[in-house]
């Protein structure tokens, strides 16, 4: 069987724009993927080189061992 051929797509600066909105928002990574129909993968490369952060989890309120 052979394998599938890798298909790259550059960013546009819209796609950046956007992209830097959906992680301000704390979008998660999964579904920031499926707006851009790329890879979970790609989204998180994409993340490390413009440095914006990805995590979706909720800050917690107080210090870490006061729950």
């Amino acid at each position: 069987m052979p394998k599938k051929k890798i298909k790259r797509r550059a960013w546009s600066k819209d796609d950046v724009k956007t992209f830097k909105a959906l992680a301000r928002q704390r979008t998660p990574a999964a579904k920031i993927a499926r707006h851009f129909k790329r890879t979970v993968g790609a989204i998180r490369q994409k993340a490390l080189y413009l440095g914006v952060s990805l995590n979706s989890r909720a800050q917690s309120k107080g210090p870490a061992g006061a729950r």
